[in-house]
């Protein structure tokens, strides 16, 4: 009996190491995305995904994120922003960097992942918020997935939110909020 609880034991703790969430503690950077909607924080993690945490925070500290808008807003699956202003002007970006799906991060409900073209190596500046557990965005025998690097600390309910407005297409985009989703500001953030 006592072998069955020690087992039990340790498998519960296990478990509860394996689901460790991602914390602002960890010493990993945060970020802080502020919407027309709302604020968000969003912890990075730079140990399972340097390349992609060290872009996204260049166009961070260069200001590229203001002003951009939720372009892409799809209920039930993720909101992508990042690359284009209000116009649906793209904005310039840095060269692409290599897909980093190593890491063991998954596409779940709330994480922050790099979107990109059909060739696995062409994310730049855009990224998405995950609404929902994707699973067929992770990488598997002939599907490279999409690089997570970080998920929401606070604000998913503002995520939410951006997920429920009216969407149509313009510009030759479908799925684009019909009252622009603007990204007022992006920034390191350090908790007070």
């Amino acid at each position: 009996m006592r072998t069955i609880a020690r087992t039990l034991t340790l498998a519960a703790l296990l478990l509860t190491l394996a689901a460790t969430p991602l914390r602002a503690a960890d010493n990993n950077p945060v970020v802080k995305m502020d919407t027309s909607l709302g604020s968000v924080l969003l912890v990075l993690d730079a140990k399972a995904a340097p390349v992609t945490v060290a872009n996204f925070l260049a166009y961070v500290d260069k200001g590229n994120y203001n002003g951009t808008i939720f372009h892409r807003v799809i209920n039930g699956f993720m909101i992508q922003g990042g690359g284009f202003d209000q116009t649906l002007l793209q904005r310039p970006s840095l060269p692409p960097i290599k897909l980093e799906t190593s890491g063991g991060l998954e596409n779940r409900r709330g994480t922050l992942a790099m979107a990109r073209t059909s060739d696995p190596n062409s994310a730049t500046s855009q990224f998405f918020i995950n609404l929902v557990d994707n699973a067929f965005l992770n990488p598997s025998p002939g599907n490279p997935g999409y690089a997570v690097f970080g998920k929401v600390l606070r604000g998913m309910e503002v995520v939410d939110a951006i997920a429920k407005v009216k969407t149509g297409s313009r510009g030759g985009m479908k799925d684009v909020p019909v009252t622009p989703v603007v990204i007022t500001g992006m920034s390191r953030y350090q908790a007070q």
